[in-house]
């Protein structure tokens, strides 16, 4: 039997009174019951990551550390202006070789489900050599959440997040040999 990838799902706000958590545990859920990998949260809030070239870290080390640990990752990514937060762009710049040849999956929300805060996460994503894959499922402000505030997805994600999950994992492991080369 082969080794299980390890994926992390990494939630990217920080802000207070965000949704990413919701929707990061669903996520999560909805991996978890595939059996599939072995499958993890990762909060970039927990990693307290100094705005890049400010300051050397501990946080920095830590971030890198689990980083490394992972084969693959699940973006969850709130759009703000149009883009990425603020932080998560930072903590994408907080590492480099740690990202190098592994597989992501995005899944987005906002009023526009996201999309256009997902475009910039793939295009940093090709900079740092990963692979993110075509199934990105797009969560709406208006349809998804309750209030803006409560996170009621809809039954159609579910099957976006299963194909998303399986070119993650199929990525994953064809990149996997590369990373051992290293």
């Amino acid at each position: 039997m082969t080794e299980q990838l390890k994926v992390g799902i990494i939630l990217g706000s920080t802000r207070e009174g965000r949704v990413s958590p919701q929707v990061g545990n669903w996520v999560l859920e909805k991996a978890n019951a595939r059996g599939d990998a072995q499958y993890e949260l990762v909060d970039i809030k927990d990693y307290d990551l100094p705005l890049l070239g400010t300051e050397e870290s501990e946080g920095v080390q830590k971030w890198n550390d689990k980083l490394n640990e992972l084969d693959a990752f699940v973006f969850i990514v709130a759009e703000y202006n149009h883009s990425m937060t603020g932080a998560l762009k930072n903590a994408l710049d907080s590492a480099r070789e740690a990202w190098y040849n592994k597989s992501a999956g995005i899944v987005s929300y906002g009023s526009a489900g996201g999309t256009r805060a997902a475009e910039h996460v793939r295009q940093v994503c090709a900079e740092l050599m990963m692979a993110d894959v075509r199934i990105h499922p797009v969560l709406s402000l208006f349809l998804d959440f309750e209030n803006g505030e409560t996170f009621k997805p809809r039954d159609l994600h579910d099957k976006n997040i299963s194909d998303m999950l399986d070119q993650v994992l199929a990525w994953g492991g064809a990149l996997k040999p590369l990373r051992n080369k290293a």
